[in-house]
């Protein structure tokens, strides 16, 4: 299989993480994966061949992700009692509002738990790849990943879950 064809081949999984992560966005995920794909072409030559594909092509799109979040964001964020997301209700039809009331779950989650949430639930990557496509330890992602599933199901649950925001100086 040529170097192409096997970017080719993950394209599918990236537009998934991307709208994951681009909290549904199309366009903004049709962005990420396009950038994703042109610095793995760019960088091509830096790939270890040993190592699977796909974690190493998660780690270039995270990465552009956090640049970009880390541009956008305001350098001090205050948060009013009054701006806190309210919990997601159970709605009463099954299958097209479960769907939705997760993809909102999601959303309230931290990006870093959400993040790997969807690396380990979604993308079926092991703890390890995860741990080398975001550059942390595996402690780490399976701690993060505890907190995540945790967090998830309460705001399912619809219990009312604290939300702390970190403010950078």
């Amino acid at each position: 299989m040529s170097a192409r064809d096997a970017i080719v081949a993950e394209i599918p999984r990236l537009r998934r993480y991307a709208r994951a992560l681009t909290g549904g966005h199309a366009d903004v995920a049709d962005d990420l994966v396009q950038d994703t794909l042109a610095r793995a072409l760019e960088k091509w030559r830096f790939w270890q061949r040993e190592r699977e594909l796909r974690p190493w092509l998660f780690s270039i799109m995270h990465n552009l992700h956090v640049d970009a979040r880390r541009r956008s964001q305001p350098a001090v964020v205050f948060c009013d009692a009054d701006d806190l997301p309210m919990p997601v209700q159970r709605a009463a039809q099954q299958d097209g509002l479960a769907l939705r009331d997760l993809e909102r779950s999601l959303a309230l989650l931290p990006f870093e738990q959400r993040e790997v949430l969807l690396l380990v639930g979604l993308e079926e990557l092991s703890y390890a790849e995860v741990a080398r496509a975001l550059a942390i330890p595996q402690g780490t992602v399976m701690s993060r990943l505890a907190r995540a599933r945790s967090r998830l199901h309460a705001i399912l649950a619809g219990e009312s879950v604290p939300v702390l925001k970190v403010v950078k100086k």
